[in-house]
């Protein structure tokens, strides 16, 4: 009897060491299934809808154009216009990759371009503008990155179109790329360009 009850004892113990660890793969089956596949710009963000923050934020120092300083960002820009907002930073492989596509995104007179330069320094910031030219009529410094944390950011680059009555009407989570300019990002805005129009 005693051997019986010696030979049950390590399997139940063998079960209770092992069954933590078939938890966590169950979890983390679960999180990848539901959160990791697919798109990360597919994530819906809760400011769809809402206004877009009342954050003003400084300007870019020693960022000019024409002879003039670039102004920062304050939130009565967004009424009556069509904005792109883009947080970006030197720093962000994915924002050197898009630069290009804003510079020809803004030749389009019909919305602003905005950017949100993301804990950055000005001279670094004012290098990378430098080198692919700065596409925004505005450039608030988040040098902390509160304003960031307002808009919902959850890393650089992302995108925001931004409707006439100041409400955020879609967010793009990644780099702007050729695919998603065409079939996403061009499509939403022309959408805000005929709201209110």
């Amino acid at each position: 009897m005693s051997e019986h009850s010696t030979s049950a004892t390590p399997s139940r113990g063998t079960f209770l060491v092992v069954l933590p660890l078939i938890a966590f793969i169950g979890l983390a089956l679960l999180f990848w299934f539901r959160l990791g596949s697919g798109d990360p710009s597919r994530i819906p963000s809760a400011l769809i809808g809402r206004p877009a923050p009342q954050t003003t934020l400084p300007q870019l120092d020693g960022l000019q154009n024409n002879g003039a300083q670039v102004p920062g960002l304050d939130p009565a820009a967004f009424m009556g216009k069509v904005s792109l907002v883009n947080v970006w930073a030197s720093w962000c492989v994915p924002c050197h990759d898009e630069a290009p596509l804003l510079t020809e995104l803004a030749k389009d007179k019909r919305f602003q371009l905005v950017g949100i330069n993301y804990k950055d320094t000005p001279d670094n910031a004012r290098r990378f503008l430098g080198r692919y030219g700065n596409p925004f009529g505005l450039v608030g410094a988040d040098a902390n990155g509160r304003a960031s944390i307002e808009w919902g950011v959850y890393g650089v680059p992302e995108t925001f179109v931004v409707g006439r009555e100041g409400k955020i009407a879609y967010k793009l989570v990644g780099p702007i790329t050729p695919e998603n300019l065409q079939t996403v990002l061009l499509p939403q805005l022309e959408k805000a360009l005929k709201a209110g129009s």
